[in-house]
């Protein structure tokens, strides 16, 4: 799997969010991830089922949203009519992960787990029949622009499990280039960045979103060749 770069509009500007999606697609993002927080589940608040349905439109590419939430099942509907391409949520989250998943995929959606720093690769054994993805948390989540945990062992493992299934591992926390090789190497292929991706730059100096990606994408895609 080719290593794709997916822009967290957590770090982008809320007053502006429609130029800012379609700035960083231009710029070369491959998809679009959105943050949505309960301030129940992790200690911040973010954005609802209206939301996400009013940046969907300004998304061409795909729209790839992680729920850190709790509970979880009673909002899926909600976010399939939102138009959700791609829906995470924490094996944490709930006791009965494995009817999420399959509510996910009922709903038409791809199906997503995402697994918190202090949780063993081995957790998701059992689910990754019932995933297209497994997002490794390298920040303990609820917040933009924390203090990268390395997780370099688990994504190995991770890719290990996974052998030959189509399952993406990506990476959200923390991912800069100098964070990015290693976890290429190891295996992850989807790269959440926040603030690199947005750091310096606006709509109105979109280069700088396409600089910011693309050193990510350089960073990660030489470690892969040379894994």
């Amino acid at each position: 799997m080719t290593i794709k770069i997916a822009p967290s509009i957590l770090s982008a500007d809320f007053a502006n969010f429609g130029a800012e999606i379609r700035a960083i697609e231009a710029q070369g993002a491959d998809w679009v991830h959105v943050d949505v927080m309960d301030g129940h589940f992790v200690p911040n608040l973010t954005f609802g089922p209206p939301a996400v349905k009013a940046f969907r439109p300004h998304v061409t590419t795909v729209m790839d949203v992680h729920l850190m939430i709790a509970p979880v099942d009673p909002y899926i509907g909600a976010y399939a009519e939102a138009g959700a391409d791609i829906l995470t949520a924490h094996l944490e989250a709930g006791p009965h992960i494995h009817r999420t998943l399959q509510a996910i995929r009922g709903a038409g959606m791809k199906a997503g787990l995402a697994l918190n720093p202090g949780t063993p690769a081995e957790a998701a054994e059992h689910l990754l029949d019932l995933c297209d993805l497994v997002c490794v948390m390298t920040v303990n989540p609820g917040f933009g622009g924390q203090s990268f945990l390395d997780m370099t062992a688990k994504v190995r493992r991770l890719r290990q499990m996974i052998g030959d299934r189509p399952v993406h591992i990506e990476i959200d926390g923390g991912v800069d280039p100098g964070t990015a090789p290693r976890l290429a190497a190891a295996g992850a292929d989807v790269l959440v960045a926040g603030s690199a991706v947005f750091r310096g730059g606006s709509v109105d100096s979109p280069e700088v979103y396409g600089r910011n990606i693309a050193a990510i994408r350089a960073a990660a895609s030489s470690a892969r060749a040379a894994a």
